[in-house]
């Protein structure tokens, strides 16, 4: 499957991230992306990465400073663990909805279930059933 685009500014934050880790070994914090680019905020470059990390051009660890990756282009035959980019895109869209709003909670409840928390059940209309609650 072919990776989606980038915008324009993904592109350049992209190309800023791939050479600082090709000349430093390690990726750069969100703050110095923001002032090599003039950025108005930190808040930008995570919108930016987000994006990037989406359309799988780049891998970050949660909770782990200085731990942006770019995915090679050519990943036929090889294992890319995409794992951290879905969790980190399903946590952004929690941080999206309302406090408490069901949307919120069915989004908290994939999870947990992702992170091995907790576990599913089907119920009779096959709808996911958090354990416990069927």
């Amino acid at each position: 499957m072919e990776k989606e685009r980038p915008s324009k500014k993904q592109k350049e934050v992209f190309d800023y991230i791939e050479t600082f880790i090709n000349e430093n070994g390690f990726g750069p914090s969100y703050r110095e992306v923001m002032r090599a680019l003039d950025l108005k905020s930190v808040s930008t470059v995570a919108t930016h990465v987000n994006g990037l990390i989406a359309r799988g051009y780049l891998l970050k660890k949660e909770n782990s400073a200085r731990s942006l990756q770019v995915v090679p282009d050519n990943v036929e035959g090889a294992a890319v663990d995409t794992e951290h980019a879905h969790l980190a895109w399903l946590r952004s869209e929690i941080a999206k909805r309302a406090i408490g709003s069901e949307e919120a909670e069915t989004l908290q409840q994939a999870l947990a279930i992702l992170e091995g928390k907790q576990s599913a059940t089907f119920g009779p209309a096959g709808s996911p059933q958090p354990e416990g609650k069927e």
